[in-house]
């Protein structure tokens, strides 16, 4: 799952993508309104964290921006503010959750989990495929009741292809939602981690094909 964070705080915003990043997010981050409005404009997220109090722009034209260029994509809105009517406005904009700095890390990425659940998998945590099923906010696998263990990348490849059944997703598409900007892709990595995946997947019946020149398929069951 890729993230934006968008906080001009420097202590903050390394704190809080540090977190985000061993919670086995892909995280990128804004420092400025201006620069989140590019980047929101350009790539997909399947959530933003966003600070309220921004240079350049603010958290709410930002916010205006995206549900104005039709982006559904959830948001949690932060800020020190605690007045009800800051709290309206956002939401009236089209915030999805608000939490009011200081906040608890645990409680962040909890709402950033429901959030993303919301979004993505019309608000199920658990996502099936045969016998397979993945528990999204848990991050964890299992065949018929049985754990599969996986590593973090290879829990997000998973996702990321339960989440388009019987849809082609290229290496590109999974990289993006694997690794922030900036971060080194091996040119091999995405192979790897699919080539082990689908070995622990054997025992399930489930197929992740491999489309020369377009990416990969896992393939609807017999029970879809």
């Amino acid at each position: 799952m890729r993230l934006l964070v968008v906080e001009d705080h420097p202590i903050l915003a390394d704190g809080l993508v540090k977190a985000l990043k061993t919670a086995d997010y892909a995280v990128d981050h804004a420092d400025s309104g201006d620069a989140a409005d590019h980047m929101l404009a350009t790539q997909p997220y399947d959530a933003v964290i966003l600070d309220i109090g921004l240079p350049k722009l603010d958290g709410y034209e930002v916010l205006r921006r995206m549900r104005r260029r039709g982006s559904k994509t959830p948001v949690l809105m932060l800020t020190a503010r605690d007045a009800l009517e800051d709290r309206v406005r956002g939401l009236d904009l089209g915030a999805d959750d608000y939490l009011t700095k200081p906040y608890d890390l645990p409680e962040l990425e909890a709402r950033v989990r429901a959030l993303i659940r919301r979004g993505q998998s019309g608000g199920g945590a658990e996502l099936r495929h045969g016998e397979l099923t993945l528990d999204t906010a848990g991050r964890r696998a299992t065949i018929r009741g049985a754990p599969i263990e996986l590593s973090a990348r290879e829990l997000g490849v998973l996702e990321v292809l339960m989440l388009r059944v019987g849809r082609v997703v290229s290496k590109e598409q999974l990289a993006e939602q694997l690794y922030g900007w900036g971060e080194e892709v091996g040119a091999n990595a995405i192979e790897v981690y699919v080539h082990r995946l689908r070995k622990k997947l054997e025992p399930a019946g489930v197929s992740v094909r491999t489309i020369r020149g377009l990416g990969y398929l896992l393939e609807r069951s017999a029970n879809d």
